[in-house]
Order: structure tokens, then sequence, then C-alpha cells
């Protein structure tokens, strides 16, 4: 069971659920899952991910990455990046979601990196609806059935 490094209010049985799938998945499947749900994040945080070059980068070297078109070193410098600009943020709900995706980004480098970026949605998703635990809920429902849906 991976440990949560955030601190967030959270349904935990449906992390638990997440986290037992997740650890049945290689790596590649997380690295897609992992992309999935930091562009969801971003799509609730109102972020445009196909405008923000640090983004479409980063992606992109995932996406080569699972398919042995890059390097582990491209990954993380592609990670990096979005971390650097999350940093530069003002709104914590726009660093939290960047955060989200600079750790799915990195999924390719450690498995366990998609399993902080749903974290940091979760926390993305307590930041916009003052952890409305029903808006977690649905956001765990939806990492869920999206884990699912990429591990056919």
């Amino acid at each position: 069971m991976t440990t949560i490094k955030l601190k967030i209010i959270d349904n935990s049985e449906l992390r638990k659920e997440i986290n037992h799938l997740y650890e049945q998945t290689d790596q590649v499947t997380v690295a897609k899952w992992g992309l999935a749900l930091a562009k969801h994040v971003l799509i609730h945080a109102k972020i445009d991910y196909n405008s923000i070059d640090e983004l479409i980068d980063g992606f992109k070297e995932n996406e080569n990455w699972q398919k042995n078109n890059a390097s582990l070193s491209d990954l993380r410098q592609a990670s990096f990046n979005i971390h650097k600009l999350a940093q530069k943020c003002d709104s914590e709900i726009t660093k939290t979601a960047l955060r989200s995706a600079g750790q799915a980004v990195s999924s390719g480098h450690v498995k366990e990196h998609a399993m902080i970026a749903s974290d940091y949605a979760i926390k993305t998703i307590g930041l916009l609806y003052s952890n409305d635990i029903n808006a977690i809920t649905l956001e765990r429902e939806w990492q869920v059935n999206d884990l699912k849906r990429v591990r056919k």
C-alpha cells in the first residue's frame, strides 16, 4: 500500500481500491492513467494543458517513454519543468493541479508517482470544492473507473 504524502481529505476506501488496482498494473499502463488523471484535474482547475509548453512537452515525453522513445533523463527533466512552473504560481489550485501533472509525467521514472499524482488531484478537488467529501468521492470514483478503463 502506498502512503499518502499529502494532507488531504479523502475517501480512504476508494483510495485503497485504486491502490490495489495500481499494484496489479504495469508501469506503462499506470503512466497512461497518470496522464489521463492529470488532464482530468487540469480541466477541473480550468487550465488549458494544450496551451502551456511545459505540459505539452511533459505529456509528450511520457507518451514517448511509453513507446520506448524517450530516456528517463528526458522524462525527469520534463517533470522538473512542470514543477518549476508550479512553484511560480500564486494560485494554490493552479499550483496543486500542476503538481499533479508533474507527478503524472514522472510516473514513467517511478511508478508510485502516479499515486502521488492521484493524491494531488484529490487535493486540487478539495481546494476547488472546499473539501466537500462528495466532490472528492466523485473524483476518486472517476479515478477508479479510469484506471479500470486503461487496464483493459
